[in-house]
């Protein structure tokens, strides 16, 4: 056993069948009195519906939350969170809320409570990405990691059966990267594996039942598996590309990440052949990427960019826009093999 570096994430995991019902009791162990529930506006009414649960405890909502959290909303939370005192912020939902929680924190530092209603993950890390004037960029610090995450299973049972398989491909991802990152250490690859398995076992269950409780139950725990491992390690040459092709082109975050997994797995398939491998094992499969092709289909999620509205003239810029700033990857970075991945990813071809 060679030595290595794993630095565990200081958050409380609360997880199971009805968890939803300890909100209050979490809010009162981190003496939060002026809590403000964060939502979409989508999600606004099941925001003041949780507010009013708190009673005093609560100083109300902001339902604004948007997809690849853009500063400018997350400003205009923070005037409302100075105008109203609030001590403390609670996201119930999916990463767009998840992501103006973080942004809210990394500003004031206040703790978080984060109750996932998807897949995504992002709840176990303190890594943030915003978007300003059309491009994104991540940022790590320990203010971003939220304080309690409550993992509900019967949150997720009307979840859409679209958004359960790319939400959960999307967790996925954080897991593949994480088998193959820099930091990798033998603790995260055994939470990198089993997050894959428990996932790829579960999905096409809720595409085929989505009231399936097992499924929803083990999927959930896959989601906070894979998150963790994104918290613990650094991503690479898939995260990157996600981020520039959502933020560039206003890409759903979900579905982009499922449509990218396949090819940037591939793209690094002879660099790490060991991580590779763990991941066809996790998924019971000879061609790892591949079969992460073919769970996109089980699922029914998209397998093309340009299906998601990303015109063809923006491979070459996103490709540029990706090497612009240098980062770690295990496979040398190729200008042309980078924009042959992302045309094989747009066009919705099988992965090379």
């Amino acid at each position: 056993m060679q030595g290595f570096v794993y630095q565990a994430q200081p958050a409380r995991v609360v997880f199971g069948h009805g968890t939803f019902r300890q909100l209050p009791e979490e809010v009162a162990r981190l003496g939060l009195e002026r809590a403000l529930v964060l939502a979409t506006p989508q999600q606004a009414q099941e925001a003041e519906r949780i507010a009013a649960t708190l009673g005093g405890r609560s100083v109300g909502t902001f339902s604004e939350a948007t997809m690849h959290t853009p500063v400018e909303v997350t400003e205009r939370a923070m005037k409302v969170v100075a105008a109203r005192g609030a001590d403390g912020v609670i996201a119930v939902g999916g990463g767009s809320t998840t992501g103006l929680g973080k942004a809210i924190a990394l500003r004031s530092d206040l703790p978080q409570i984060v109750v996932p209603t998807t897949y995504a993950g992002s709840e176990m890390t303190p890594i943030l990405g915003e978007t300003v004037a059309g491009r994104k960029t991540t940022q790590v610090s320990p203010k971003i990691l939220p304080e309690v995450v409550i993992y509900d299973v019967d949150l997720t049972l009307t979840l859409p059966v679209g958004l359960s398989g790319t939400s959960g491909i999307n967790a996925i991802a954080h897991a593949v990267e994480g088998l193959y990152a820099k930091e990798a250490n033998p603790i995260v690859s055994l939470m990198a594996e089993e997050g894959i398995r428990a996932l790829a076992c579960a999905l096409p269950k809720i595409a085929q039942d989505p009231l399936d409780r097992a499924a929803r139950s083990d999927a959930l725990y896959g989601a906070f598996l894979c998150g963790a491992v994104l918290g613990a390690v650094g991503m690479a040459l898939h995260h990157k590309l996600c981020h520039t092709l959502g933020g560039s082109f206003d890409l759903p975050h979900a579905e982009t990440h499922t449509i990218v997994l396949p090819h940037a797995l591939a793209y690094n398939a002879a660099a790490a052949p060991q991580a590779v491998a763990r991941v066809g094992r996790a998924l019971g499969a000879g061609n790892a990427p591949l079969a992460l092709y073919e769970l996109a289909g089980a699922v029914g999620a998209p397998r093309a960019l340009r299906d998601l509205g990303m015109p063809e003239s923006g491979i070459a810029e996103a490709a540029e826009i990706a090497l612009a700033n240098p980062y770690w990857n295990p496979a040398p970075l190729d200008r042309g093999r980078i924009e042959a991945l992302i045309r094989r990813a747009w066009e919705g071809s099988p992965p090379a």
